[in-house]
C-alpha cells in the first residue's frame, strides 16, 4: 500500500498517536528512526512499518510505503529518518526482585536517561506514577535510545501498587537528601523498590509514608542536589554492584 495524502483515514489514525489519551485508548503508540523500529521489531511489539518511498526495509515486515509529505506529517522531528513504526504496549505479568519506582517525574528527557540506566544496571521493572510525563511521549522515546523495550514499563497508582508489593515482602526504600542510610554502605536486600521523586519536589510525604528505608548519596556540602536521572543511575549502578 502507497499512502500519499495526509487526508487520508489511515494516516489520520496514525497521527492520533502522538496524543496521550488515543495511545492509552487503543494501546498503540508511533517510533521514529531505524535504531528504534529494530529495537522494536527484535523486542517482538513492532506492529506495521510505514517507510518512505525508495527506502530499503530494515526488517521482516511488509512495510507500507508512504511519501514524504506523509512522513513530515506524521514525524515529529524536523529531519526524520524514512521510517515509522507502530508499537504495542507490552504487558507485564512479572516485576522481577529489583523495582524502580518514579512518582512524578516530569522531564522527558531525565525519563529516557532513566529508563536507559535502568537497563543497564538491571533493574527488572519500571513502575511509573500516573501524574509523571507519559512514557509514550517522542521526547521519552527518542532519549531512551529504544531501551524502553528491554525492561519492563508499568503506570500505576504508587500508594495502591506500594500496598501490594509490602505484601510480598519487598523492601521499599525511599530516597531524600537527609535520609538514614548512606548509599555507600547499604545492605541491598534481595527483593527491593527504590523510589525517585519529582524533580524540584522530591518523593511525595505520602509515599514516603510507606517506606522502610530511607537512602541518600553522600556529597559535597556545596551542592544541594542531584539532578534525578543522574542520582538514580549511581544508585542503580552501585545496587548492580553488589
Amino acid at each position: 500500500m502507497v499512502y500519499t495524502s495526509i487526508s487520508n483515514n489511515k494516516i489520520k489514525e496514525l497521527k492520533k498517536l502522538q496524543t496521550k489519551k488515543y495511545r492509552d485508548l487503543t494501546g498503540l503508540f508511533l517510533v521514529e528512526g531505524y535504531k528504534i523500529v529494530k529495537e522494536a521489531y527484535l523486542s517482538g511489539v513492532l506492529e506495521e512499518v510505514y517507510l518512505l518511498e525508495g527506502i530499503d526495509n530494515i526488517v521482516p515486515i511488509q512495510a507500507n510505503i508512504i511519501s514524504s509529505k506523509v512522513l513530515s506529517f506524521l514525524a515529529t522531528t524536523k529531519t526524520p529518518q524514512p521510517i515509522i513504526g507502530v508499537c504495542r504496549k507490552k504487558e507485564v505479568t512479572s516485576f522481577g526482585n529489583h523495582i524502580l519506582m518514579l512518582d512524578n517525574i516530569q522531564d522527558p528527557g531525565n525519563l529516557g536517561t532513566i529508563i536507559r540506566s535502568s537497563v543497564a544496571f538491571n533493574i527488572d521493572t519500571i513502575i511509573i506514577s500516573t501524574d509523571s510525563v507519559d512514557v509514550y511521549n517522542e521526547k521519552v522515546l527518542r532519549s531512551s535510545m529504544g531501551m524502553i523495550f528491554k525492561i519492563n514499563i508499568v503506570i500505576a497508582s504508587l500508594p495502591q501498587i506500594l500496598g501490594d508489593l509490602k505484601k510480598q515482602e519487598y523492601t521499599i526504600i525511599g530516597t531524600k537528601v537527609d535520609g538514614n542510610e548512606e548509599l555507600k554502605t547499604f545492605s541491598k536486600p534481595a527483593k527491593y523498590v527504590i523510589i525517585m521523586g519529582n524533580e524540584g519536589n522530591g518523593v511525595k510525604e505520602e509515599i514516603l509514608a510507606f517506606c522502610d528505608k530511607y537512602l541518600y548519596i553522600p556529597m559535597n556540602a556545596n551542592c544541594e542536589s542531584l539532578n534525578v536521572g543522574v542520582a538514580t543511575s549511581i544508585i542503580a549502578y552501585e545496587l548492580n554492584m553488589r
